[in-house]
């Protein structure tokens, strides 16, 4: 995600999904057991690290491209996931949130330093920025789903490799969905504030303080759930099936 004071950051908020292993969809989950908690987090643990940190990573590697090297001389730009784990907003806000069984999980992290002024043309360069980071979830998407293609191929049984290949699907997908609802300061309203003439970016622009407060509203009241997520969540699902069915087929 890219923030008003020049910084990115994946953030996911989302309903406590869980997953079944028949369906490559997330499905709601309102009642956390202790024993289904700790699989859970055994589960998730790997591809949510992966997921953030090349998130994270994708933002500050298309900063330096477009010309600012911020990130780059920070040492952000890097697959280390301790340099871009923040320890409350990765780890104790989301189990913490587990724990008391919330509907909604709400997860941020380390913020990636950009300097939009920096870029070689700011205005379009932020598009590029800003989409890096959900284009690198996609890309994670589609490498999980290969690992798991590859996986049932070679008929293996070990049950916890599978599940986190499925896991790996389905917190890249929502991660690539969710940053992309078009709102400041959300990645997907960056890519908005970029594409639009100036007086039209400027006025969404200003929506940007309050961003975070009109998406936490939204997510209550089921409207980016059932009007943006499971929309865009279902198409990606279909056309990831889609990509990987020829590979499917020849091993089979």
């Amino acid at each position: 995600m890219l923030s008003r004071n020049s910084s990115a950051r994946a953030e996911a908020i989302w309903p406590a999904w869980g997953y079944e292993q028949t369906s490559s969809l997330p499905l709601y989950s309102h009642t956390v057991q202790i024993d289904q908690l700790v699989s859970n987090i055994a589960v998730h643990a790997i591809p949510v690290i992966f997921a953030i940190t090349v998130h994270e990573a994708a933002h500050g590697y298309a900063a330096r491209h477009f010309g600012d090297n911020t990130a780059w001389m920070m040492g952000r730009i890097t697959l280390n996931p301790l340099k871009h784990i923040d320890l409350f907003g990765t780890i104790l806000l989301p189990l913490m949130l587990l724990l008391v069984s919330s509907p909604v999980i709400l997860g941020a992290a380390k913020p990636v330093p950009v300097r939009f002024d920096k870029l070689r043309n700011p205005k379009r360069d932020m598009v590029w920025v800003a989409l890096a980071g959900p284009a690198a979830n996609l890309a994670m998407a589609l490498i999980w789903g290969v690992c798991s293609v590859l996986l049932r191929a070679a008929n293996f049984q070990e049950i916890f490799f599978l599940e986190v290949c499925a896991a790996g699907v389905s917190v890249n997908i929502i991660l690539f969905a969710f940053n992309l609802f078009p709102l400041p300061p959300l990645d997907g309203g960056r890519i908005l504030v970029g594409l639009l003439p100036v007086k039209q970016a400027i006025a969404v622009s200003r929506i940007e303080p309050y961003g975070f407060f009109v998406v936490i509203a939204l997510i209550y009241f089921q409207v980016i759930n059932y009007f943006w997520m499971y929309p865009l969540v279902l198409l990606t699902n279909f056309l990831l099936n889609l990509v990987l069915s020829p590979l499917a087929m020849l091993l089979s």
